[in-house]
């Protein structure tokens, strides 16, 4: 993807998911205000993009209805999406499961917040169960990426847009409240057409725009009946999720090749904790850290093949402690797995985080 000098600007991570979208052709956005995330809203509206791409920017009147006009604009093989922070995700969660079951792409910016329940308005990283174990009903996955930089936000929306279309499948960005709000120069993507309604008749012949080989339309459902048939569709998408996680792992590796402790830690984590690898290593504690950037698919074999020679991981988390379950799972008890998190809002410091590794691996 080329990047023009002159899209080089300062700007928070929620304004870059709102810039990245008009850029890479989405059709729709439909949103809701809640904070942190309210900005993507926002931006959008102030820069009309119905004006000049005809992209559609609309606020619904509740997430429930935000989330079911991405499935609708989706069947239609339209590139939508849609944002929320925390507690407006999980309202969305039936219509991305509905999405799922019916093979749709779509894609879902959740800025996370602090929980249970309304909670509070600082980051967290406690939805990580929500998005990456499935927070809907029933077997499905769906692509997570979680972004450590403005930069991005505004790549991953399209890698997201990509991600969906290649696998006919909704796919997440989790970001946490800083990653949202932060500013930072980022370099916009190139513009893309959208497509014209007889491209996407041509290109997407599972839409509603488009049509079956016997030239009959088609429709759109995630409902069956037949036990057999449900079964047969449930196996299809297994198939689907195993094709993700063979081609679509990502993450990043820092100081690894002769680490002796391992932090693993995503987004705003991954940025403490790659301070606190420097400040290990200057006191001679060899340290490293895994950031993964897919949640689903989770980089499994690189923590199990660390985990041959490593002494031991450390999970660091703004939640309760829940990614550290799939590093413990990836180890498979051969080194020493611990946890370290803080809740509320409260963000760990680098300090804080190498005495955790301290006190609890040394």
């Amino acid at each position: 993807m080329t990047k023009d000098k002159e899209d080089i600007t300062l700007m928070k991570g929620n304004e870059a998911i709102a810039h990245a979208a008009i850029r890479c052709g989405c059709d729709g956005y439909f949103g809701y205000p809640i904070t942190p995330q309210s900005e993507i809203l926002e931006t959008l509206m102030e820069l009309e993009p119905w004006k000049t791409s005809g992209m559609i920017v609309l606020q619904a009147e509740s997430e429930v209805a935000a989330i079911n006009m991405v499935y609708g604009a989706a069947g239609c093989g339209k590139r939508a999406m849609t944002s929320s922070s925390s507690p407006g995700v999980s309202l969305k969660q039936e219509g991305i499961s509905y999405m799922a079951g019916a093979e749709l792409p779509g894609v879902i910016v959740n800025v996370m917040r602090g929980g249970p329940g309304l909670g509070t308005i600082q980051p967290s990283q406690a939805d990580y169960f929500q998005a990456v174990k499935g927070g809907g009903h029933g077997d499905y996955k769906m692509p997570v990426l979680a972004p450590a930089s403005v930069q991005e936000m505004a790549d991953f929306t399209v890698l997201a847009f990509e991600l969906a279309f290649k696998y006919l499948t909704p796919t997440m960005i989790l970001a946490d409240g800083i990653i949202g709000q932060m500013m930072e120069k980022v370099v916009l993507p190139p513009y893309q057409p959208r497509l014209t309604e007889n491209e996407i008749s041509t290109k997407y012949p599972w839409a509603t725009l488009g049509k079956t080989n016997d030239r009959k339309p088609n429709y759109i459902s995630s409902l069956e009946l037949q036990s057999e048939e449900m079964e047969r569709i449930n196996l299809r998408l297994q198939a689907r999720y195993r094709e993700i996680e063979k081609n679509e792992v990502r993450f990043e590796q820092i100081s690894c090749d002769d680490a002796d402790y391992v932090f693993v830690a995503f987004g705003t984590m991954a940025r403490v904790c790659q301070k606190a690898v420097a400040l290990a290593r200057a006191e001679g504690i060899k340290a490293g850290l895994i950031r993964p950037i897919t949640l689903y698919p989770f980089p499994t074999n690189i923590i199990q093949e660390l985990s041959t020679r490593v002494k031991g991981f450390i999970s660091i988390e703004m939640s309760a402690g829940q990614m550290v379950e799939d590093v413990r799972l990836a180890v498979s008890g051969r080194v020493p797995v611990e946890f370290y998190g803080r809740m509320g809002g409260i963000v760990p410091s680098p300090d804080e985080v190498l005495n955790a590794l301290k006190t609890k691996l040394l």
